[in-house]
């Protein structure tokens, strides 16, 4: 287990660059000026350059991907419930991602920049664990039908 942590995380990390990186392209073309707007104007403001600003999102990004794709191997605990699973996997992507958030500015910093931050995180987060509870549950209904055929 430790060996697919690792090699997750490893792998997860040009991923969580990639995503972050088309995410600006797709801001950029929303914002329609003709610029490419790679990272927020505060963070600029913040760390004194946009040379800098990059370089600490790209590092974020990694960072971001890699937790991601490294807390997945949650998922693979059989001794485990769902329900268990579930909590820690959200625990920790939460711990990662929320200070990301914040000192990139991807966030207001206010209480109420937090609240929508992390009210949108709960949703996109609910939707896409609905999703592939879904997928993993209609593999399973397969298997067990073709296993039921096979008796």
């Amino acid at each position: 287990m430790k060996k697919e942590t690792i090699a997750r995380i490893i792998s997860g990390a040009p991923v969580g660059l990639m995503i972050s990186y088309l995410i600006t392209i797709i801001i950029s073309l929303i914002i329609g000026d003709g610029n490419y707007h790679g990272v927020v104007p505060a963070l600029v403001e913040e760390t004194g350059g946009e040379l800098k600003a990059v370089i600490i999102q790209t590092l974020a990004s990694m960072i971001y991907g890699a937790a991601w794709s490294g807390a997945s191997v949650i998922f693979k605990r059989d001794d485990w419930s769902i329900l268990r699973q579930t909590v820690t996997h959200f625990l920790i992507i939460s711990l990662v991602s929320l200070p990301i958030a914040y000192f990139m500015h991807w966030m207001r910093h206010s209480l109420m920049g937090f609240v929508n931050y992390f009210g949108t995180f709960i949703v996109i987060y609910a939707i896409v664990w609905a999703i592939l509870y879904s997928v993993a549950k209609r593999n399973v209904d397969q298997i067990n039908a073709r296993v039921k055929q096979n008796k």
